[in-house]
């Protein structure tokens, strides 16, 4: 008989969604051009002390998207959201809880809202919307600014 492993690996799945909404001309200032819409991107404060995008375990038989949805609602009261199209980027990380370690993925699209206001969850210390130069400045993890980079490429395309 084999020894149990004193911390065994455990998996988990979750969505996320990098949301954004689209600035009105008159609240961009000196960034206003009509050529290009000015986008302010959702970060939140997470109690650990970073910021990150909105996210959260996968529940019973949902879809990705179902998930992102239900979470982005959840944690910011957040209904209209518009999910793109041909962004589904998969990342893949190790954290250590309660003693084990986690093998993460967590799953996430590029969303719109039109929606301004938001309603923050006990999960979380605060919000954020920033335009992207200081979204990317704040983002505490690597993994989020490559995130927020590849939403940026999505409308250069």
């Amino acid at each position: 008989m084999r020894p149990k492993p004193k911390n065994p690996l455990f998996n988990e799945k979750s969505c996320g969604v990098v949301l954004f909404r689209v600035v009105d001309t008159a609240a961009a200032g000196k960034d206003a051009r009509p050529d290009k819409p000015v986008r302010e991107y959702l970060i939140l404060h997470y109690p650990g002390g970073h910021f990150d995008f909105p996210k959260g375990h996968v529940e019973n038989a949902e879809s990705e998207r179902q998930t992102v949805r239900r979470e982005v609602e959840e944690e910011t009261g957040i209904k209209d959201v518009k999910l793109y199209p041909n962004f589904h980027e998969p990342i893949s990380y190790k954290y250590r809880r309660e003693g084990k370690i986690s093998n993460k993925q967590v799953v996430f699209f590029l969303g719109e809202t039109k929606t301004k206001d938001v309603t923050i969850s006990h999960e979380h210390k605060g919000f954020l919307w920033l335009k992207y130069e200081d979204a990317l400045k704040k983002l505490t993890h690597d993994i989020a600014k490559n995130l927020l980079i590849k939403a940026e490429k999505y409308f250069q395309k």
